[in-house]
C-alpha cells in the first residue's frame, strides 16, 4: 500500500522547522547582544508560556478548523517571527520575536502528530505510526545536523547571518502547509463550543488515569530534554572548545537522535513499555548528574549518550500516548502534553539558567539531575502501576455535545 501523500509533505514542515541555522551558535549570538545566561533562559521561558496559554487551544483548533488551516497558519507566523529575529539587537526585540514564534509553534504542535496519525488511519496503516514518526523525528534532527554544518560558513561573515538564512528555511512550509489534504477522520468533533477545551483537557488529566499518566511522564522527559538542549552549548563553552566546533559538534549531536529516532520503533518492540520506562525515567536524569562531574572528553561521550535516549523518547512516548486517544481528541490531548512540558520548561529552565549565573555550570546541571530525577522516578512508578491498559482505547464523551 502506497503511502499517504502527506507524509512527504509532513516531512517538509519537519525540515524547515528543525533546519535550525542559527542553533549551534544561538547562546553566543544571545551574549553578543548583551544577554546573560538567565536572560536566555528567560526568553525561553516567555516563549514556553506563549505556548501554555496557546497550546491547548491550538490542538482544539486543529480538531474542529482543521489540521490543514492550522499548520498552514503557524507556518506563516514562523516566517514573520524570524523575520523579526533578523533584525533585532536587544531582549526587548527578541521578545517580540519569541512570542510570535510561540504562536507559530503551538499552531503545528499537536497538530502535525494528529494530521501523521488520522492520515494513516485512513489507509489503516495507524500500526505503523511509531515508524513513521520516528522517522519525521530523524529527519528533523538529520535536518538540524546539516543545517549546523551550514552554519559554520554562515556565522564566519557574522553570527547574524544564520538568522537571516532561517527566513528562507521557514518559508518552505507555507507551500507544504498549503497543500495539505484533511484527512477523514473516523468520528469528528460535533460540538464546536471552546468551553470543550476544558472538558477534553480534564478528562486527558483527570478523567482518564491511563492518558494522565502517559501524559505526565512523557511531559517530564520532553522537559528534562529540551533543558539539555539549552545547556549542551553551555557545556562547549565551559570548556573552552572554539566556536568552529560549535557546528560540528551540533550536527554530531542531531544525527546521533536521527539515528535512535529511526530505529526506536525496534528498540521499543525488544524493549517494550516496562523496560522503556525504566531505561528513560533513569538515564535521562543520570545523565544530567553525571555530566555535572565529567571533563570534555568523558562529558562528550555522556552528552551523545545523553542524546540517544532522547532521539529514542520522543517518538516512542508519542505512540503511547496515541494508542490509548480516541482520533477526535487526537491533536487536543497530544497538545495538553506539551501544555505541561513548556510549563515546566517555564520554571526549570529560568532556575537552572539563574543557577548558572551565580555559581556555574556543574551547579546547575547538578540540581537539574536532581530535580528529574525525582520527577521521572516518580512518574515513571506511576507509569508502570498500569497493568494490561497499553492497547486500551480511551473514549472521550463530550459532556456538551449536543445528542
Amino acid at each position: 500500500m502506497t503511502a499517504h501523500p502527506n507524509i512527504p509533505r509532513l516531512y517538509i514542515i519537519k525540515i524547515a522547522k528543525w533546519f535550525m541555522l542559527y542553533m549551534p551558535v544561538v547562546v553566543l549570538f544571545y551574549e553578543s547582544n548583551g544577554l546573560k545566561m538567565k536572560d536566555i533562559m528567560v526568553l525561553q521561558a516567555i516563549y514556553s508560556i506563549v505556548i501554555v496559554i496557546l497550546e491547548i487551544p491550538s490542538g482544539y483548533l486543529a480538531d474542529v478548523w482543521g489540521r490543514k488551516r492550522t499548520m498552514l497558519l503557524g507556518a506563516v507566523m514562523g516566517v514573520a517571527g524570524f523575520v523579526i529575529y533578523g533584525f533585532s539587537f536587544g531582549f526587548w526585540g527578541f521578545l517580540v520575536a519569541e512570542i510570535i514564534l510561540g504562536i507559530g509553534q503551538s499552531c503545528v504542535s499537536g497538530a502535525d502528530s494528529a494530521m501523521l496519525y488520522d492520515s494513516l488511519l485512513e489507509r489503516k496503516q495507524q500500526r505503523r505510526y511509531s515508524r513513521f514518526e520516528g522517522r519525521i523525528t530523524s529527519l528533523g534532527n538529520v535536518a538540524e545536523a546539516a543545517a549546523a554544518l551550514l552554519s559554520i560558513g554562515l556565522v564566519t561573515i557574522s553570527l547574524r547571518t544564520p538568522y537571516y538564512g532561517q527566513i528562507l528555511v521557514a518559508a518552505i512550509a507555507v507551500p507544504a502547509a498549503l497543500t495539505l489534504r484533511e484527512p477523514v477522520r473516523h468520528k469528528q468533533l460535533i460540538n464546536k463550543d471552546f468551553r470543550e477545551i476544558l472538558d477534553v483537557s480534564r478528562f486527558a488529566l483527570f478523567g482518564s488515569r491511563i492518558l494522565r499518566r502517559n501524559i505526565l511522564f512523557s511531559a517530564i522527559t520532553g522537559c528534562a530534554t529540551l533543558t539539555m538542549a539549552w545547556f549542551a552549548q553551555k557545556f562547549f563553552e565551559f570548556n573552552g572548545i572554539d566556536k568552529v566546533w560549535f557546528g560540528l559538534l551540533w550536527a554530531a549531536l542531531n544525527l546521533t537522535v536521527a539515528f535512535a529516532s529511526f530505529f526506536a520503533y525496534r528498540i521499543e518492540s525488544f524493549l517494550q513499555p516496562k523496560g522503556t520506562i525504566i531505561l528513560i525515567s533513569l538515564a535521562i536524569p543520570l545523565g544530567y548528574l553525571a555530566l555535572s562531574f565529567s571533563g570534555l572528553v568523558s562529558g562528550l561521550i555522556i552528552l551523545f549518550s545523553f542524546y540517544l535516549v532522547r532521539g529514542y523518547a520522543t517518538p516512542v512516548l508519542k505512540d503511547y500516548i496515541n494508542r490509548v486517544t480516541g482520533s477526535e481528541v487526537r491533536a487536543t490531548v497530544l497538545s495538553v502534553r506539551n501544555f505541561i512540558i513548556r510549563i515546566n520548561f517555564s520554571v526549570a529552565g529560568p532556575l537552572l539558567g539563574w543557577a548558572n549565573d551565580m555559581y556555574d555550570l556543574p551547579t546547575a546541571l547538578m540540581l537539574g539531575g536532581i530535580i528529574f530525577l525525582i520527577l521521572n522516578v516518580f512518574t515513571g512508578i506511576l507509569f508502570l502501576a498500569m497493568r494490561g491498559t497499553m492497547n486500551d482505547k480511551v473514549r472521550y464523551i463530550s459532556r456538551t455535545r449536543p445528542s
